[in-house]
This record gives structure tokens, sequence and C-alpha cells, in this order.
């Protein structure tokens, strides 16, 4: 087991005196279900575990009714070995969107007391595309408005790939200091931080891709691993979604690295498909991001806060929400291009997207600043109670528009400025330069 930042969200529920039964919600693969049932047998001296996607005929344990009695004894009917006592059991309801009765459960479990509930699920943010079938079934159900505690899993950030890789909390406090006193960090750390951050391009965060990498060093065995995970969410795409939908909604995924390859990233329908219209596919990609596969980055008015206030809804970019599934979509080879530093042109597409994928785990919103007098600001954050610009460069480079903004603080009202790249830490100008493994720090809001 990988050390979890979602351990220290589970804690805190347990100890919570008031907490209500948990849905741990993530994309697929992400590493809930281990971190759940791990985590339950650490606490619980039984742990009951149902995964609904597996054994399908588990839903009958929630029929015809839901109370609490009368579901326990229908599992141990099923299965005898099963112990299950009050006060010391934890039920595991795995994959709960497959079976949404066990999650209209949730309601009951919560007023008996006796027991606690910890849930996954994988598309639970997936809405409108379910079969007639599907919705009369959740409708029947009632899903527990108000009987359930949701917490977002991601796959492995940034700071978790550290600690896989032996990093420890002294290394990370470390850059935290350097980025404090803006003082250049150690020549041999940087090497090691920058070889680990070109790793994470390539690997990403799912579990078992990290686990793979780490067992192996082979890109040939992560790759085989990264497209079938990709499969299964084109799998998904097939199972979940409506028959009209289907081939629209992968449509939109398999799209997603040539609308980055462009010089402008905006989404671009006609990308998608030649004369394609946002009124097509734009439940199509909502989907996509529902199902927490990939995130918007919104185009703004102004370079003010609120961003979100000040967002253009119709103007967005779209990033994977893994940088190593992304890269998986290109074509063989980008990998090793990657990690010998030869990406030409698309490298500064793949290293958005690391900066993307970095500020999404952390739960920071996306946003981007463009207009057409040719100003283009990658990133826009709030960090230390300002708007803040944030440019990322592959390698080094200039940032024309970052200097132009910074010349006109009347009119963007912007007066500091971060850079990220292949640098290590400098301050000059109100112009922050750091390294680009160090934006997991830019915790500040």
């Amino acid at each position: 087991m990988y050390k979890r930042k979602i351990e220290t969200k589970l804690q805190s529920w347990l100890d919570d005196t008031s907490h209500k039964p948990i849905v741990v919600k993530g994309v697929r693969q992400c590493g809930k279900t281990s971190s759940v049932v791990d985590f339950a047998h650490k606490h619980f001296k039984n742990v009951v575990y149902l995964d609904f996607r597996e054994h399908p005929d588990y839903k009958n344990f929630f029929t015809p009714n839901l109370e609490v009695d009368s579901i326990i004894m229908r599992i141990t009917a099923a299965m005898p070995r099963v112990e299950i006592e009050p006060n010391e059991t934890c039920f595991v309801f795995d994959e709960i969107q497959d079976c949404p009765r066990a999650r209209g459960a949730l309601k009951y479990f919560h007023l008996d007391g006796r027991y606690e509930v910890m849930c996954t699920g994988s598309l639970l943010g997936v809405n409108g595309y379910k079969t007639k079938e599907e919705r009369e079934e959740e409708e029947e159900a009632s899903i527990p408005v108000g009987f359930e505690d949701i917490v977002n899993m991601y796959p492995m950030d940034f700071e978790e790939w550290l600690w896989a890789n032996g990093i420890k909390d002294i290394h990370v406090e470390y850059l935290r200091k350097c980025l404090t006193d803006i003082t250049p960090i150690d020549e041999a750390l940087h090497e090691r931080f920058r070889e680990l951050l070109h790793q994470y391009v390539v690997v990403g965060g799912m579990p078992e891709v990290v686990t793979t990498f780490l067992d192996t060093k082979q890109i040939g065995k992560v790759l085989a691993i990264q497209k079938r995970i990709i499969d299964e969410y084109k799998s998904d795409m097939v199972k979940y979604a409506l028959p009209a939908d289907k081939s629209r909604i992968r449509e939109c995924f398999e799209s997603i690295p040539a609308q980055l390859a462009r010089e402008y990233k905006k989404f671009n329908y006609s990308v998608v498909r030649a004369g394609g219209r946002g009124r097509d596919y734009v439940g199509s990609l909502q989907w996509i991001e529902d199902a927490g596969i990939i995130r918007r980055c919104y185009n703004t008015e102004i370079t003010e806060l609120p961003l979100d206030g000040n967002r253009i809804q119709n103007e967005f970019k779209v990033y994977m929400a893994d940088i190593g599934l992304l890269v998986a979509m290109l074509e063989e080879g980008t990998q090793s291009s990657i990690l010998e530093g030869n990406m030409l042109s698309y490298k500064g597409a793949i290293f958005e997207n690391l900066v993307a994928d970095i500020f999404g785990k952390m739960g920071r919103k996306l946003y981007f600043y463009h207009k057409n007098g040719g100003v283009e600001l990658d990133f826009l954050i709030r960090y230390k109670g300002k708007c803040v610009p944030v440019e990322c460069k592959a390698t080094t480079g200039n940032a024309k528009s970052m200097r132009t903004v910074l010349k006109n603080p009347d009119k963007y009202h912007v007066d500091y400025e971060i850079k990220l790249g292949n640098y290590n830490i400098g301050l000059k100008d109100n112009l922050l330069t750091m390294p680009m493994y160090m934006t997991f720090l830019l915790t500040e809001i």
C-alpha cells in the first residue's frame, strides 16, 4: 500500500462523532477500493465487502426492502462465513453506482447506528446517460440526500508519487523553505526532482501503473496497463451512455491529444469531427468530465478575482485528469522522447497538461487568460489573496505575455507572476521563476 492523502480524510471522517456513511468518489482505477478496504481492516474487527460490479447478484441483498436487519439476514444466508457484530463491523459497498438500492440503504444504516458503511463509486457524477430502467431503479431507490458524506479521490498526485519513490517529509519541507525564502535548491536534489518529474509525466498516478514502473522500470509494461485503463474507460462509455451518445462521447475523448496540439488550445468541436457543433457534443463532453477523466480550464474575461465569477462559460481548454494517460494516448516512443528531453512542438501541450494534472489533484479549479490581441497566460490561480498568472515552459523560454501584463498594471491588475520550467528558484521584477516540480507547493490561496 502506498501512502495516500485519502487516509487523512478517512481518519477525519471516522473521528467525527456525527459522521454518516462515507462515499469515496473518483475515476476508475485511482485506488479507491484498496484505500477504503485497507482503512476498514485497520479500524474494524469485521469487514463485509460487497463488489456490485464483480457480483451483480449482490443487488438481491437489498430487495424487497431496505430494513437493516433484513439486509443482514440476506447477506448472512448467502455468505455464512461473514461475521457481523454491532459496533464492530464495517460494510464496504464497492462500485455502489451499480446498485442504487444499496446507496438508498445508507439512510437506514445511518439511522440504525450499529454499523459503519464505506462506499466507493466510479461514475456517480455521470447524470442523464442512463437507460429508462436504470433511471427508474434510481428513482425507486431514493438516493439518500443528507445521509452520506462524499469525498473525492484522484489518481496519485505528484507529492504522493514522490512519497512512493522514497522522498521524505524532510525533503519536501526543504523545498517549501526554499520557496518561502526564494533561495536556490541544492543542485543534487534539483537534478533528482527533475528526474522524478519527467518519470511522473510518463507514468502518471494510476496506482497499478506506478507499481509496475517501480517494480520493473519497463516502459512497455507501463504503457500496456495504461492502454488497458483507457480501454476500460471506453468500455464505460459504451456501458453507461445512451446508444445515441456512445460514438460522440468516444469521439470527444479521442480528440483530446489533437485539441492540445493546436497553437491556441481552446476546445474546438470541429476538431472532434469536421463540421462538429457544440450543440451536438456538449453533453458528450460533459459525460467525460463527470466521469472524472478530464478537466476543463476556463478562459476569463479579466485577470481579476474571483476567477470563477469572471470565467467565460463557452471558452475552455480540456486536459486529461492524469498526465500519464494523455501520454499513453500518443504514439509509442513518446515516453522515451520525454525521458530523453527530445520533445519538439508538442512538449508545450504535455507540460501544460502536467501543470493541469498537479493543480487539479490539489483541488484547484483551472483557469487561463486569452485575448485576440496576443496576450495569453497558461493558467490563472488565486495565490496569497491575489490573481497570479502562471506560465509553464517545457524547458526555458521567454514569457512575452507575462512581461506585457506586468508592464500594464492599470489594465491587468497583476503585480506578481510565476514562471514554471527548467529553472532553479529566482525572483526578478516581480516574476518568480521556479522548477516545475515545485508546482504542488503553490497551496496558499
